[in-house]
């Protein structure tokens, strides 16, 4: 499957990490889609036209791994969980292909907006050193000293720009979360967000998405990652995404 989606993603016109610049879209619209894997290639074949992919060191597949810290209670957790606007996820986020490092600070507001920031951190990850927990407590209501690492997301991911729109598209494939020993992977689901200063979908690549017939679906990688991994916490608002995510691959073992 690899080998075919390498084949696909060669028939785009590539754009640069500088050209991507103006397309960052740090506060912006986001709409997220879930979809299976054998969905991809028909996807990616009809945007080749409108899209390029971006492209870093020769690789057009670039892998991410996240690690996401909260407080002991699972605060930021339970605030998404408990539909808390002006919520927030605090997360140091590595591009495989690059090894660079970054904090990042996410912030969903009132109207559903998404703002992030983030400031280069150093590669022994230690948040608490001065200038990080300065970030963090500038950009977000925590006190840096209560957080922890809770779990880390990976995922390989394709990032298409439309042509024409101001818009981006990333499209994650092969997530998987890790806590401890314990790791859970979802080998045939794809993630797709559309991050956009509009929020139609009758352009770009939501009308794509119309015409495969995948609908938009809410859904937080540190959230799931959070349910799969810690079963005991409260989950009862999000055990019709886990029943949606166990339809779309069979990998996931839950039951309600």
């Amino acid at each position: 499957m690899q080998n075919q989606l390498h084949e696909i993603l060669h028939g785009f016109q590539s754009i640069t990490l500088k050209d991507i610049e103006c397309v960052k879209l740090m506060t912006r619209a986001d709409t997220k889609y879930l979809c299976q894997l054998n969905q991809l290639d028909r996807l990616l074949k009809k945007a080749q036209s409108e899209f390029r992919v971006l492209e870093n060191r020769g690789n057009r597949l670039l892998g991410y791994e996240s690690l996401y810290l909260d407080t002991p209670e699972h605060r930021m957790y339970l605030d998404h969980h408990n539909g808390k606007l002006n919520r927030y996820k605090v997360r140091i986020r590595e591009y495989l292909t690059s090894h660079e490092l970054f904090l990042e600070i996410k912030k969903k507001d009132n109207q559903l907006n998404t703002e992030k920031k983030r400031i280069p951190i150093s590669s022994d990850r230690n948040f608490l050193k001065p200038e990080y927990k300065d970030f963090i407590s500038s950009n977000s209501p925590y006190d840096p000293e209560f957080l922890e690492p809770k779990l880390r997301s990976s995922f390989k991911r394709i990032t298409l720009v439309n042509n024409d729109i101001f818009e981006r598209v990333t499209i994650d494939i092969h997530p998987a979360w890790q806590s401890g020993q314990r790791i859970i992977e979802l080998p045939n689901l794809v993630i797709i967000e559309v991050k956009s200063v509009i929020t139609t979908s009758s352009a770009g690549f939501g009308s794509l998405l119309r015409e495969e017939r995948i609908l938009p679906k809410r859904l937080s990688k540190y959230c799931t990652g959070t349910t799969l991994l810690f079963p005991v916490i409260k989950h009862n608002r999000f055990k019709a995404k886990l029943l949606h995510l166990k339809k779309l691959d069979k990998n996931l073992i839950y039951g309600e």
